[in-house]
């Protein structure tokens, strides 16, 4: 049983990640009864859930770009940027959290991705601003203040958006654990890569969807 201290993190389970959705993870529909179970189980004393939530004109949006193809990599502000097929845009179907979910054991939703100049993958700091910074989302002070030390991870995607967000509670001093199995990626050719980023990073790799 997690203890206290721990906080459960849903990361971005939306029907726009789902297959049939505007931006499709391998088998992305697999987890949904697994996430169900665990929160139906209420074994966390704190549940987040993050939500993309994008303005029509987001600039990771390849329409927004001329000659933009979804899955290109630009440099913006001076990082690289893919650019994505539309989607979870506000106020839309894809964009809410999944209807199969019973989300009453969510304490907090943390909805990202809204301004239109930046894009944020991970759930505790947006990717780089234009002033080449990494706002906080404010998750990390949210977590501070009830004492959480350690976080558990499930969610969308696992190479992109579980992953950043990983490595920034990683990089905050928090403990995590990723429960794979409760994972999807946008593809699978990326989990040796995905694998190798959390050993470095310090991420543990939970096999079970139920962790002790």
């Amino acid at each position: 049983m997690p203890s206290a201290h721990t906080a459960l993190l849903v990361i971005d389970v939306q029907p726009d990640f789902m297959p049939g959705g505007a931006l499709a993870c391998h088998q992305g529909h697999d987890i949904v009864p697994g996430i169900q179970s665990l929160l139906q189980a209420r074994r966390y004393s704190h549940v987040v859930a993050s939500q993309d939530w994008h303005p029509p004109q987001h600039v990771s949006f390849a329409s927004q770009h001329d000659g933009g193809e979804p899955f290109k990599q630009i440099e913006l502000y001076g990082q690289p940027q893919t650019l994505w097929p539309d989607h979870c845009v506000q106020h839309t179907p894809g964009a809410q959290l999944h209807p199969d979910v019973d989300w009453s054991a969510v304490d907090m939703i943390l909805r990202k991705g809204a301004d239109s100049r930046v894009d944020s993958y991970s759930a505790f700091r947006n990717n780089h601003d234009p002033n080449g910074a990494r706002p906080s989302t404010g998750l990390a002070g949210w977590l501070r203040d009830r004492g959480v030390t350690e976080v558990h991870m499930c969610g969308l995607a696992r190479d992109v958006c579980v992953l950043w967000s990983a490595q920034d509670a990683r990089a905050l001093g928090l403990d995590v654990t990723l429960l794979w199995p409760l994972t999807r990626p946008v593809s699978p050719d990326t989990d040796n890569a995905t694998r190798h980023a959390c050993n470095a990073a310090g991420i543990h790799i939970e096999s079970s969807p139920t962790p002790p």
